[in-house]
């Protein structure tokens, strides 16, 4: 089963014309952007089956009672391109942070970094309001080398299980754990844990559990579910995993690529390719979008360059479902950051990650592009802090700076949204009057995730 150009891209391409965005500025009010784009925090009854009925409507999702009993018979060729993916992975070094305060992308990696933070923080609040006190057990499918294991130690978690594909990762995942356990005088206390080398996308997880009868209470999957999309099989798998052993009233959340700005970009590029000095994508036509199997080539400055697959999200909705999965909220980078920004914890910890750089830099600090066009934004903002007697958020009205990425940056992280969802009792009212809430977002929202309007 395929989504044919000719009845789906215009689809596509109508909702995302809209998500023209730029690099993010912090400096202090939410009230002045525009709809940036599909479903935006659409919940259940939302904007999400808004977007399934029009997609629906559009030909691109089919209309028939359970669209997955065709797509198991359809889907895509089956796993070809795992062990690349390992491969890939397995042969990243660990560089240490002096090289990392050196990258080009130093500042968008702290900005996703900022995005995991903020989601990890808000599901545990609603884990915590939902059972005060409760023993909470999380299962982090793709951990990789354990770049959130702070974030588990610092949210005051029991128990974590790590899961990965690359067997590499994971053992420097669990030096990384025990290199942080080791210095448990400070801080709070830290969780126990244990460590699986296995393909979320093709293994059952819950025969390699420590405890056969483990379940969670939450699972987090960042930056990781669209590789389990080459075919119907993975993707389910994965799904299974990630809903199988979760209790009722506990949540999925993640973070993956906005199959919609994929797309709309590619619609709007010459050729097969589109990015910029930072980040390249490349499909291998743009006529036909499989849901499955749909592969493109991304590289991303000295982090990333591996095959990965269109998620088409009112489908992964759809195969949620199967586990109980409901869905909570699905948000750009954009609406999440305009989300979180407005907390008092979101703004501070967005300081203390260096998640946005200085505009302009302060003596001796170098700006993380030598392109003046990747600040031209932050130009135009500052003379409208000018003609205010404004300082920003990071100056005086003297001396106005501002807080914000490089255009460059902000194209790369705009292409990603995040998800959250819940798991139902089975044969729950499906009404949505006690169902969690998505978080609140401002109505205007296609300028880019900062707390005030900027020019492009």
């Amino acid at each position: 089963m395929k989504c044919n150009v000719s009845s789906g891209s215009t689809f596509y391409h109508n909702k995302m014309a809209e998500n023209t965005e730029g690099p993010a500025e912090v400096t202090g009010n939410l009230g002045k952007e525009e709809d940036a784009g599909p479903a935006g925090g659409g919940g259940a009854g939302g904007g999400g089956e808004n977007l399934k009925r029009k997609a629906e409507d559009a030909g691109v999702l089919p209309q028939e009672p359970d669209p997955t009993k065709r797509l198991r018979q359809e889907g895509g060729a089956g796993s070809q391109l795992t062990p690349q993916v390992a491969q890939h992975y397995n042969r990243l070094e660990e560089k240490g942070l002096a090289h990392r305060n050196q990258s080009r992308i130093f500042h968008l990696r702290n900005f996703n970094n900022w995005i995991k933070s903020m989601l990890i923080a808000d599901t545990l609040r609603r884990l915590r309001a939902d059972s005060p006190g409760g023993r909470l057990c999380v299962l982090d499918l793709g951990v990789g080398k354990g770049g959130d294991l702070l974030k588990w130690k610092k949210g005051g978690i029991d128990h974590l299980v790590c899961a990965d594909l690359a067997e590499t990762s994971v053992q420097q995942c669990e030096e990384r754990y025990r290199s942080m356990a080791g210095r448990e005088g400070r801080g709070p206390r830290v969780f126990s844990a244990e460590f699986i080398a296995a393909d979320c996308a093709k293994e059952d997880l819950s025969r390699r559990y420590r405890d056969p009868d483990t379940t969670f209470d939450l699972v987090s999957c960042q930056f990781v579910l669209h590789y389990s999309f080459e075919s119907h099989a993975q993707a389910d798998r994965m799904l299974r995993n990630a809903g199988e052993r979760l209790r009722p009233g506990g949540y999925f959340i993640g973070t993956t690529p906005d199959g919609y700005e994929l797309v709309r970009r590619l619609q709007a590029a010459e050729g097969l390719s589109f990015g910029n000095s930072i980040y390249s994508i490349t499909f291998q036509q743009k006529e036909d979008f499989p849901l499955f199997g749909c592969q493109y080539d991304f590289h991303l400055e000295g982090v990333v360059d591996c095959p990965e697959f269109l998620v088409y999200f009112p489908l992964l909705e759809k195969m949620a479902e199967r586990y109980g999965l409901r869905l909570v909220y699905r948000q750009t980078f954009a609406e999440f950051f305009q989300q979180q920004v407005t907390q008092g914890e979101g703004r501070g910890l967005l300081e203390r990650m260096k998640a946005l750089e200085t505009y302009p830099p302060h003596e001796g600090q170098e700006l993380a592009s030598s392109d003046p066009e990747d600040y031209a934004h932050a130009r135009a903002r500052l003379e409208e802090l000018r003609s205010k007697g404004e300082g920003g958020d990071r100056g005086t009205p003297e001396h106005p700076r501002v807080g914000t990425l490089s255009l460059a940056e902000w194209e790369a992280t705009s292409l990603y949204l995040v998800y959250c969802f819940q798991k139902v009792e089975e044969n729950k009212d499906n009404s949505t009057s006690n169902q969690p809430q998505p978080p609140e977002t401002s109505q205007n929202q296609s300028q880019p995730p900062e707390t005030s309007q900027t020019s492009q």
